[in-house]
């Protein structure tokens, strides 16, 4: 087969050619062209007219031509299911043969042939092999039945084959008794709701006792098939990790990490603390070993180790020094290490993680450098005693002239301890022409807000943001925004003019609605009422809780159960991703919430709910935009539309009549001279009062159609200064 002579040729009209030579009376050229044959078929070429011609070579004593032929029926048993019968008494002698190896080979191609008319004569020679004699035969047997099964479920279970392969769990050769529960195990997902395969006591002790003596594969479809049992108690979990440790010495880590997910499972309903510290000491090395394989292998590794720290941290907790990131390693695989870094930072070893991740500030890949400084700002949060190390590791990081700094690290730990680390805010404005990241002039603009009145030069550096307001990123914008109302709010005499004008930009030049509806938002609480101003825009923000403790419990657990699969590499269920999988009511609320939150509620409250049923904008928006209506259900005429909270006119402070002027609390000359520059006079008619709802959403007024037309749209915050 692996000859090159097989795969060219120069000869015209080769299928006829291959015809003759398949029916030649020499047996030596009928086994070279049922190879050309092959050879033809591998590389694409369709060969299908000579199904009869092939098949006659079926009937030998030669077990290499046998198995050719055998492999050319399996190819092309689809395309020709009539002339498939023909074979079917070769099929049936050869499961009579006094050599195993034929009668396995027949059993195994007549379960691929995927042809149902084939199932019949199937029926006799798969019992025969599920009680033959030889262990090779029975396992190829088992294997046989789930594929029938996948066929026609309802003959399968009618021929009984289904407990003749639950016998063969109870078999003395350990092969077939690993192929049966290969067998079963398919079948029970084929059909969930049926209890096919269920391990009790009995059977439990029979797989353990095969588990020594399995192939590697075998190993893997036992301990698999030993997570779905259910222990009666500690003491027989701990049965089943004693007798199941010595896998985590095996030199293939698909074996490895099926024993760590059988460990993990059952170590829940131990009771014995030293036990179990036991069992996570021993599950160290052989998790560590995997790090010495290639870098493809490493991040599988990683990605289960990354699950399994979040179960029992403890396992690695005096490895950290072999998650350092080496010179060598993928990109992918040293942002998965800083994650299990973090993940095993404590009290006692933050200090060598810091001095590590300063040194990986230090990289060309940008993206890790980011990375890497975020790790220090979430070692800071994670640590309270390491925060001002942490701190002093990023300040002189900053001097060295790195600009993602003052990013979301930064931000984050002026969250978690606000008030405490203030003296290096004149450190990072310093390096305020250093910023060209997005990310890094928004985190540095949310700083110079929250600490405006700390920054005697605040003005000025919001300011220096502004000369570009237009061609900054949608982010930069709404923190500049944000940063210039919470300026004026905390120093008013001094800067109207500066929040007047960032307004007037944010509101008339802007195409971005986010900041247009903000910039609306705050406008509108500006010229009505500056106390309730202050109570939303500076509010106490709530401290960071601390470092995300990651995945949901409930959707650890699921994915402990699927380590050393996808699903564990993806950190997702399979039935996210694996197509024809259906959720379930668990899996569909599991996929709904935030991982990291177990108490999200993904219902809307009711009063949003019952705007979207009547698809009412104006409800959804608690706003009233329709016309009042009195006991009766009739419209109110010459009544004004104001409710509770404002109509949309009210919002923006337009169509007051009267120009009245909320309540205020009499607290500060400063906040009377700021409603006197905000406040303007009440349009003298109120088809004005339309106009923006008009420009805004588009929509019909509730004006006649001939006094839209005579009234020009206009500017409705023109008048406001």
């Amino acid at each position: 087969m692996s000859r090159p002579r097989f795969f060219t040729t120069t000869k015209k009209g080769e299928n006829y050619e291959l015809k003759s030579e398949l029916n030649s009376e020499y047996r030596h050229i009928r086994k070279d062209a049922v190879k050309k044959v092959i050879a033809n078929m591998t590389v694409g070429k369709d060969v299908s007219g000579l199904f009869p011609d092939v098949l006659k070579n079926m009937q030998t004593e030669d077990l290499e031509l046998k198995k050719l032929v055998y492999l050319y029926l399996m190819n092309y048993a689809k395309t020709q299911p009539e002339l498939v019968i023909l074979a079917v008494n070769t099929f049936v002698k050869d499961t009579d043969d006094p050599n195993p190896l034929i009668r396995a080979l027949a059993i195994r191609t007549m379960g691929c042939l995927r042809v149902d008319k084939i199932i019949d004569y199937l029926t006799e020679p798969l019992r025969k092999c599920l009680k033959d004699e030889n262990p090779y035969v029975r396992k190829t047997a088992a294997v046989c039945v789930a594929k029938v099964y996948e066929l026609n479920p309802e003959l399968t279970i009618e021929q009984d084959f289904v407990n003749m392969v639950k016998e063969l769990v109870s078999d003395i050769n350990p092969m077939v008794v690993a192929n049966a529960v290969v067998a079963l195990s398919d079948i029970q997902e084929a059909s969930p709701e049926s209890e096919v395969f269920i391990i009790n006591s009995t059977t439990l002790n029979k797989l353990l006792h095969a588990l020594n003596e399995c192939t590697e594969w075998g190993q893997i479809a036992i301990l698999t098939a030993l997570a779905d049992y259910k222990v009666s108690g500690g003491k027989e979990a701990e049965g089943i990790c004693e007798r199941v440790l010595p896998r985590l010495q095996h030199a293939n880590g698909a074996v490895v990490l099926a024993a760590i997910k059988v460990l993990m499972i059952n170590m829940r309903h131990v009771k014995d603390d030293v036990l179990i510290k036991g069992f996570c000491r021993k599950m160290a090395p052989p998790l560590v070993t995997l790090l010495s394989s290639p870098p493809e292998v490493q991040y599988i590794a990683l990605r289960n180790i990354n699950l399994i720290l979040q179960r029992r941290p403890e396992v690695l907790s005096n490895e950290m020094r072999v998650f350092f990131c080496k010179y060598n390693d993928p990109p992918y695989v040293k942002l998965e290490k800083l994650e299990i870094l973090i993940r095993l930072c404590n009290d006692r070893n933050v200090d060598q993680l810091l001095s590590e991740l300063k040194e990986y500030a230090n990289e060309v890949d940008v993206d890790f450098v980011r990375r890497s400084i975020s790790a220090i700002g979430r070692c800071a949060i994670k640590i309270e005693e390491a925060a001002e190390r942490c701190i002093n590791v990023l300040l002189d990081l900053i001097n060295t002239g790195v600009s993602y700094v003052v990013q979301e690290a930064i931000v984050d730990i002026f969250r978690k301890y606000p008030h405490r680390y203030e003296g290096i805010i004149p450190t990072l404005c310093e390096n305020l022409d250093a910023l060209d990241e997005p990310e890094a002039k928004a985190s540095l603009t949310w700083i110079i807000g929250e600490y405006a009145e700390r920054i005697d030069n605040a003005d000025d550096l919001i300011n220096t943001f502004l000369e570009n307001f237009k061609e900054e990123n949608a982010q930069v914008q709404l923190q500049l925004l944000t940063a210039t109302v919470k300026l004026f709010l905390k120093k008013p005499s001094e800067n109207q003019d500066l929040v007047q004008r960032v307004l007037q930009t944010a509101t008339t030049e802007c195409d971005n609605a986010d900041i247009r509806d903000r910039a609306y938002v705050y406008w509108r609480l500006l010229s009505t009422d500056p106390q309730a101003a202050k109570a939303v825009v500076l509010s106490e923000k709530p401290p960071i809780a601390g470092e995300n403790s990651g995945l949901s419990p409930a959707l650890l657990d699921d994915l402990l159960y699927h380590i050393g699969t996808l699903s564990s590499v993806y950190h997702k269920p399979p039935e996210t991703f694996i197509a024809g999988k259906k959720y379930g009511a668990d899996n569909v609320n599991r996929a709904q919430a935030d991982p990291g939150d177990e108490d999200d509620v993904t219902a809307p409250p009711p009063n949003i709910q019952a705007a979207i049923k009547n698809n009412d904008i104006g409800n959804l928006l608690d706003l009233d935009w329709d016309e009042p209506s009195n006991a009766a259900g009739s419209p109110i005429v010459n009544e004004s539309p104001r409710n509770q909270l404002g109509s949309l006119n009210d919002l923006l402070s337009i169509g007051n009549s009267g120009g009245s002027r909320p309540p205020v609390e009499q607290n500060s000359s400063n906040m009377l001279d700021m409603m006197d520059l905000f406040n303007s006079p009440a349009p003298s008619s109120g088809s004005q009062a339309t106009s923006f709802s008009n420009d805004l959403f588009g929509s019909a007024s509730t004006q006649p159609q001939q006094q839209q037309q005579t009234n020009q749209p206009k500017d409705p915050f023109a008048d406001l200064f």
